[in-house]
């Protein structure tokens, strides 16, 4: 059955989703968009113009696009700010909804979303890469599941070139992003690291520069789990030209080897010259994996009790920054 959807925002992110989307093999119609800029929507007309589709309405106002249209799901790529208020529209609307990460600005927000899917009882999915990966959901399967033994600690580092690649636009502007690169493009450390770990975090501590640029380029995070385990993040936005990372989950019987993105997953066990290879089934991207969830053929690999994790971490994170890395206790 085909699934009718509205982007509500066209930017780049959104641009390279509906490459996706419009695949023949993709049931998928895209009858409308909510897009305020012009530009944004004329870049994307371009893309069905050269797939030999027709462009999809602009509707720039939500609440008329919720209340004109016959649609099944929302796909939200819009600036962070603007999630919880998106979110919530189209799932009292009785949308399913595929929100970009993050989920929202903090630890309320998602309490709020939360209760806000329960009473809908409309499906919300968020679109880490990470967690919706078939490494992160093997990793996840493992760690769970006590073949690896006890996490004892967890490294992680992402790093990109992103001060000057963002610069002047919304991604820098704290109001619309929630922060700088931690929140951004670190965003999919902390939500894939919450992801695997499975747990609450109880304590805290971080520090954060925003070495002369109007949102931090720079994070570094220790904390500790519920179960005792110690974990640290590093995000650098200052380095080269490049985005990676590398992840790193201590267990007492075995090393994962992973990345923010599901990049690859190896695993080193006790006795073996090195990280081996675990195989996974190919990725479906983003899209494909909520039509999956919305047929109830896969669980929801990326749920908002995910997100509130997340959000209850960056709170802290910025408490702690805020104190110059003082301990801080999620609540």
């Amino acid at each position: 059955m085909t699934t009718r959807v509205a982007l509500i925002g066209t930017g780049g992110m959104a641009r390279h989703h509906i490459r996706q989307m419009i695949q023949p093999q993709i049931d998928t119609l895209i009858p409308v968009v909510c897009e305020p800029s012009q530009a944004a929507y004329d870049l994307t007309s371009e893309i069905f113009d050269e797939a030999g589709l027709q462009p999809p309405h602009n509707e720039p106002d939500l609440a008329r696009l919720l209340q004109d249209y016959d649609l099944d799901a929302a796909f939200i790529i819009t600036p962070h700010a603007f999630h919880h208020d998106q979110a919530k529209a189209c799932l009292q609307a009785g949308l399913d909804v595929l929100l970009e990460k993050p989920m929202v600005m903090n630890a309320e927000e998602a309490h709020s979303l939360i209760d806000v899917r329960d009473n809908s009882g409309r499906l919300l999915v968020v679109a880490f890469n990470g967690s919706m990966s078939p490494q992160i959901r093997k990793a996840v399967a493992m760690l769970r599941s006590g073949e690896l033994g006890e996490i004892l600690g967890v490294s992680a580092t992402v790093w990109q070139g992103w001060a000057a690649f963002t610069e002047g636009t919304w991604r820098q502007n704290q109001a619309l992003s929630g922060g700088g690169f931690l929140f951004d493009t670190g965003a999919h450390m902390l939500n894939t690291i919450t992801d695997l770990a499975g747990e609450d975090f109880v304590q805290v501590a971080a520090w954060m520069d925003n070495n002369g640029w109007p949102v931090d380029t720079e994070a570094v995070v220790m904390a500790r789990l519920a179960s005792g385990a110690l974990v640290t993040m590093h995000a650098n936005g200052e380095t080269i030209d490049t985005c990676l990372s590398d992840v790193q989950v201590f267990c007492s019987e075995a090393i994962v080897h992973t990345g923010v993105w599901g990049e690859k997953l190896e695993l080193h066990k006790n006795g073996e010259p090195g990280p081996q290879p675990v195989e996974v089934s190919p990725s479906l991207g983003v899209w494909d994996q909520f039509l999956l969830v919305r047929s109830g053929d896969i669980a929801n690999p990326c749920p908002p009790e995910v997100g509130l994790r997340m959000a209850k971490l960056y709170d802290a994170i910025l408490a702690s920054a805020a104190q110059n890395g003082a301990v801080i206790r999620p609540t």
